[in-house]
């Protein structure tokens, strides 16, 4: 079973090379690495360079953000299982990605699976600022501000054949809308890995002031229209109100 993982980078030449190593560090044998930087000028580009011979497919180009640089990668993929690892993140070990196959392997009809994420200090990755625990997961639990940690979703390639890739006209909260639209509306069937697989940098865009927070927030009702769906009572208050428990 192939596993694609891909890196969408720009300007992140303090962090890409613990990104790149922890995929390259990874024990599963089956593994194709896509990076897709969008013009980086700060020797992000070096950095790249340096790892060609074992990166599978590299692009560089401008992009309409994030998102779309992820749709690239996706549309490039070949893997039977897709995920993502940002440019500020690295998984928690060697044996991570074996571990997510392991877990599609133990049921023949799981289309996807998440597990657990830590928040991680931007300059001392061993202090651990929130744990996200995501549990199980049950329907209406994304009525009541739940979803999965995004960087930790692995879902089988024919996912995103069957039900599209990132909406890139949403700029903050693109990948809750991905998983709403696969989750919910679609009941992709999921599995949750109770162990923390990747740790994050603390930052990102949605969160770097107050009013990206509330673009975000309403990018999050818009997520359940788009799709046809009744955005649920007091989301707004209730996604954010669920992070508040990660700190403790």
């Amino acid at each position: 079973m192939k596993v694609s993982i891909i890196t969408a980078v720009y300007n992140r030449v303090d962090t890409l090379t613990d990104t790149i190593e922890s995929v390259l560090s990874q024990t599963y044998p089956d593994i194709e690495y896509i990076l897709i930087d969008g013009m980086s000028s700060d020797g992000t580009h070096q950095i790249v360079q340096r790892y060609q011979d074992r990166i599978d497919q590299s692009i560089r180009e401008k992009d309409r953000g994030i998102y779309d640089a992820l749709n690239k990668g996706i549309r490039l993929a070949q893997g039977d299982i897709v995920g993502l690892l940002h440019a500020d993140d690295f998984f928690t070990g060697p044996h991570v990605i074996q571990r997510i196959v392991q877990e599609f392997s133990k049921e023949p009809g799981t289309m996807g699976t998440y597990g657990d994420l830590n928040y991680v200090d931007s300059k001392n990755t061993g202090q651990t600022i929130r744990r996200w625990v995501a549990l199980d997961y049950q329907l209406p639990k994304f009525r009541w501000g739940w979803m999965p940690p995004h960087p930790t979703v692995y879902l089988r390639r024919e996912c995103y054949q069957k039900h599209g890739l990132f909406r890139d006209d949403f700029r903050f909260a693109a990948d809750y809308e991905l998983l709403v639209r696969m989750m919910v509306f679609h009941r992709v069937p999921m599995r949750y890995i109770p162990e923390t697989l990747v740790n994050m940098r603390v930052g990102g865009l949605s969160n770097a002031s107050l009013s990206n927070r509330l673009k975000a927030n309403r990018e999050d009702a818009r997520a359940w229209v788009v799709n046809g769906m009744r955005v649920p009572f007091g989301l707004r208050w209730l996604k954010p109100l669920r992070k508040l428990g990660q700190y403790f």
